[in-house]
């Protein structure tokens, strides 16, 4: 008995280590994406981007990701909000041209590498927008972001993406928001950085960072204000059951506690409880959505999403993305994407769903952490494309 209560301990606490990265690449309590927050309906800020070239051509986007492992909602949610905006060029792009693994959940092929894209725009890009990644580390990605910032780059950093640009020397001396569980090894490793509690997302100078995956909204909708006015933000905002992307956010809320550890743990031994979550899709499915449903049912340790056609065969994404499919699987269960609901709702739906199956305690430890707090006033049906 002892040696099994020590293997516990052992697992629980391994576990916890894997929240640091389900909790920075995967965070916290739920609103429709915290779109019902009164009467506030936006707070664009100052973004430092370098002057336009003569002829006022579009600015170029990046949005950065490691084949290895990328946080799925926020890499799959910038991309797609900043396209649907067409606020300017947006590029998904990877140290290698081909698949990318998204964690917790899906695969996709980017079209551009690296190189590709430097040869394309040697300029550089105006905004890399950088998730939470695997390997924060990763050598090629550090010294990509490096140059991109040495040409004038502005880098927004979502969730754990800002200990991406922390490793990249990007955030000594910078205001921050960042993740529940990253704040403190953030302020650890960078001279001169200050947590900024009680907001969503905090520009300095080049730098933009966020709060938990839930944040991807949100910011991706300031930006969309920034660089396209209040009126093209509120139209995409409503396309996707957005009422608000204000600063506002209840940062005290979140943390890691004992009956989170408790429910993780629990979730992960009973091993034998463990059940597929396939969500069927074909060509057009919304990023938004599929994103939201799959990233929550992959953090419950009890689930793990598949997106599944019957072919087996890979589907475009709204936003042209290529989407790697599964077969779907008998012994699963199925989780269907509602095309009658607005984008932005399918966090909040699957939560409801989550805590109906799995109970209230896995329901808030998923919310947790993709730091979202649970609405008073549910989502809607969808609204006409902007």
């Amino acid at each position: 008995m002892a040696i099994l209560w020590r293997w516990m301990e052992v697992v629980s606490m391994g576990l916890i280590a894997m929240a640091a990265w389900t909790a920075g690449a995967t965070s916290g309590f739920a609103q429709p994406m915290e779109a019902h927050q009164g009467a506030q309906t936006s707070a664009p800020f100052a973004l430092a981007l370098r002057p336009p070239p003569a002829g006022g051509t579009a600015p170029v986007i990046a949005v950065l990701a490691l084949n290895e492992g990328t946080e799925t909602t926020d890499f799959l949610v910038p991309h797609a909000v900043l396209q649907l905006a067409q606020v300017g060029v947006v590029e998904a792009v990877a140290p290698r041209a081909g698949a990318v693994t998204l964690m917790p959940a899906l695969q996709v092929e980017v079209p551009r590498s690296f190189a590709a894209f430097d040869s394309v725009y040697p300029q550089g890009a105006d905004i890399v927008v950088v998730p939470a990644l695997h390997i924060e580390d990763d050598p090629a990605v550090l010294a990509w972001l490096q140059a991109q910032a040495a040409k004038g780059a502005v880098g927004v950093g979502i969730c754990s993406g800002a200990r991406v640009l922390g490793r990249a020397g990007l955030l000594d001396g910078r205001r921050f928001a960042g993740h529940w569980y990253d704040r403190s090894t953030l302020l650890r490793r960078h001279a001169g950085a200050v947590h900024v509690p009680g907001q969503r997302y905090v520009a300095d100078g080049p730098v933009v960072t966020t709060t938990g995956v839930s944040a991807s909204l949100p910011v991706s909708l300031a930006l969309v204000e920034t660089l396209a006015g209040a009126e093209r933000a509120r139209a995409v905002a409503t396309a996707l059951g957005m009422p608000s992307w204000g600063l506002a956010h209840r940062s005290e809320r979140f943390g890691l506690s004992l009956a989170h550890v408790g429910t993780l743990s629990i979730n992960t031994l009973l091993f034998w409880r463990h059940e597929r979550i396939d969500i069927p899709v074909m060509d057009g499915v919304d990023d938004v959505a599929l994103a939201l449903a799959a990233d929550a049912w992959s953090r419950t340790y009890r689930s793990r999403a598949e997106a599944v056609n019957a072919l087996a065969s890979p589907v475009h994404l709204r936003s042209g993305l290529l989407l790697r499919a599964a077969p779907p699987d008998a012994s699963a269960t199925t989780v269907l994407l509602d095309s009658g609901m607005h984008p932005a709702c399918a966090l909040d739906h699957s939560l409801q769903m989550i805590g109906q199956r799995y109970g209230a305690a896995t329901r808030q430890w998923v919310a947790t952490q993709l730091e979202y707090e649970d609405p008073v006033v549910r989502c809607g049906t969808a609204g006409p494309s902007p």
